[in-house]
């Protein structure tokens, strides 16, 4: 619901505040006085083309800022939390517009791109104008009304489930019917890789080992020298290490018998000479048993170089070529499956296709027979506000097939089934039945919608219906008949309608008055809500003309007495039946 617009410097508007209620807000005034200019306002904010004409002349930039309450709007909150934009009950949109043309978007004051801005803003709002209309004229949006008009929404809920298993299991069959036409030449690509691996045949670890080993070939010599000196140092040669330290345990050994205190030291210089020995023995093994064999070095540099190659094409890491090995011979073994595979996926998607048809047709034949239904209930409508010869069809034609596999009987089979619908008028006897948005006089088009929101105003239009000039082309019982219909939408959704007729703006629940005058030279437009005395005096303005007389007066009294009497029907009975008591 929309409580307050706020409109700074827009066209003749110098500033303008608008407090809306809930039901029927009605704005009336004379030609010229800017009422109109609210509602374009209205569409600029809800994402509509800017202009730097809409700036008021000698000012940088026109502002809009709306305040809704979406306190009955889960979903809406949920998509605004979805896109990261914070809301609780409450709503604001603003839209600035310099004078050069350039234009700025704010959700709850944070700014938007103009995109954002009209995601958010479908749904708040359905502006009917002189062919300045939103959601009912769209044809995309007409198929969704016509399921919420025939209740078909677990029908159409299944209808979803049982396509999206159809989709699935028919993407499958192409990945298979792919793989398979492929199979020959992915195979040998396959099978190539495999080779590859299992001819080198790695194992964890082997490429550290190979690195070490290839280290020790390199520097035989130095290693092999290395030991053989160290021995000798230490054990082999005359005057060596060993032998000297021999003599000194020797030496404290005897003096160990003599002091008793030096048994440590001798016992620690015996491990000493014993582990020196064993260590120069080792070393001098070493240097005796190391493997001089001069191809094993190129050996271990080939294989080391081929693993390094292996490691860069398949790794990364030895661990990598073994998991892209085990892959291969995975992918192999699916490949020769591969036709049975694609049989029982074809068998399936039939499965899901034959499950879907089904649903799709029950609901195909479940709109046909909704769609005669809401073509009369229009019409009906359309009858009560003088438009008797006008013939409403919704007509159900088959989603066109495109590239799509998943077709039946000849149409496109879609999440929503196989069907495409519009609203269809021919407003005079004879005539082609059209889309909305073709009918040529804007008088014609604004009561088709007036009867399409009475009828679809209990299911999923938007919170708010704008009117501008829905009663043009009509006076008399069937203005009153407009007035009436309004009034019966604005009992499940907030109306705002802009209207020169009285017997339309009586069945306001709220009405306001626009007026244009001159202040220092500059023309400007402002509005205000009318006292209940107020809204007669300009009721009767409006039947008599600039002189009001008492006649004017009486005959917008009972006007708006017969306009409460009409909104509440239910009362009548009740009063009757006291009165009978």
């Amino acid at each position: 619901m929309l409580v307050v617009l706020r409109i700074r410097n827009f066209a003749i508007i110098d500033t303008l505040e608008l407090e809306l209620g809930p039901g029927m807000n009605v704005v009336t005034g004379e030609t010229g006085a800017g009422k109109s200019i609210v509602i374009h306002a209205l569409e600029l904010l809800l994402g509509g083309k800017a202009s730097g004409d809409v700036v008021r002349t000698g000012e940088e930039a026109a502002e809009v800022e709306a305040l809704f309450d979406i306190s009955a709007a889960p979903e809406l909150r949920e998509r605004l939390a979805a896109a990261g934009i914070e809301a609780d009950e409450q709503l604001l949109l603003r839209r600035v517009v310099s004078a050069g043309g350039r234009s700025r978007a704010y959700v709850n004051g944070a700014l938007a791109t103009l995109k954002q801005l009209s995601d958010v803003a479908s749904g708040l709002a359905d502006i009917s104008s002189q062919h300045e209309h939103h959601s009912l004229v769209n044809p995309e949006k007409h198929l969704d009304y016509l399921d919420a008009f025939g209740g078909l929404d677990e029908a159409r809920a299944a209808m979803a489930e049982a396509y999206r298993d159809a989709a699935a299991a028919q993407a499958e069959v192409v990945r298979l019917t792919s793989m398979l036409d492929e199979r020959s030449e992915r195979e040998a690509l396959l099978r190539f890789q495999l080779g590859e691996i299992q001819e080198l045949d790695p194992k964890p670890g082997e490429l550290e080992s190979l690195v070490e080993e290839r280290e020790r070939l390199r520097h035989a010599a130095r290693l092999i020298e290395s030991a053989a000196r160290a021995e000798q140092t230490l054990y082999a040669d005359d005057g060596a290490i060993s032998e000297v330290l021999g003599r000194v345990v020797d030496e404290i050994r005897k003096a160990a018998q003599i002091d008793g205190s030096l048994e440590g030291p001798a016992s620690a210089l015996e491990q000493a000479l014993s582990l020196l020995e064993d260590t120069a023995k080792e070393l001098g093994r070493y240097a005796r048993g190391f493997d001089l064999d001069p191809g094993r070095l190129a050996e271990v540099e080939e294989r080391t170089e081929k693993l390094k190659r292996l490691e860069r094409k398949y790794g990364p890491g030895i661990e990598g070529v073994l998991a892209k090995r085990a892959a291969l011979e995975a992918e192999l073994e699916n490949l020769v499956d591969v036709e049975d595979c694609l049989h029982q996926a074809q068998r399936a998607r039939d499965a899901a296709l034959d499950e879907a048809k089904a649903h799709a047709l029950a609901l195909r034949k479940a709109r046909r027979e909704a769609a005669a239904k809401l073509g009369d209930a229009i019409g009906r409508e359309l009858e009560s506000l003088g438009m008797g010869d006008a013939r409403v069809e919704m007509a159900v034609t088959p989603l066109e097939g495109g590239s799509s596999e998943l077709v039946v009987e000849g149409a496109r089979l879609g999440a929503t089934g196989i069907d495409r619908a519009e609203l269809l008028i021919a407003p005079n006897r004879g005539e082609e039945a059209r889309p909305l948005g073709r009918i040529a006089s804007g008088g014609e088009l604004s009561r088709a919608l007036l009867a399409i929101k009475r009828v679809l105003s209990m299911l999923r239009p938007a919170g708010l219906y704008v009117f501008d000039e829905v009663d043009t082309g009509v006076g008399g019982a069937i203005a009153e008949a407009v007035g009436q219909k309004l009034a019966d939408v604005a009992r499940s959704r907030q109306v705002l309608c802009i209207s020169h007729l009285p017997q339309v703006a009586a069945f306001g629940d709220a009405h306001f008055h626009v007026r244009k005058e001159v202040v220092d030279g500059r023309t400007r437009s402002s509005v205000r809500r009318l006292s209940p005395d107020e809204r007669l005096e300009e009721l009767a303005r409006m039947l008599g003309g600039k002189e009001i007389t008492d006649a004017a007066r009486a005959a917008a009294r009972e006007m708006l007495a017969a306009a409460d009497r009409a909104r509440r029907p239910a009362e009548r009975p009740k009063r009757k039946a006291r009165a009978a008591g």
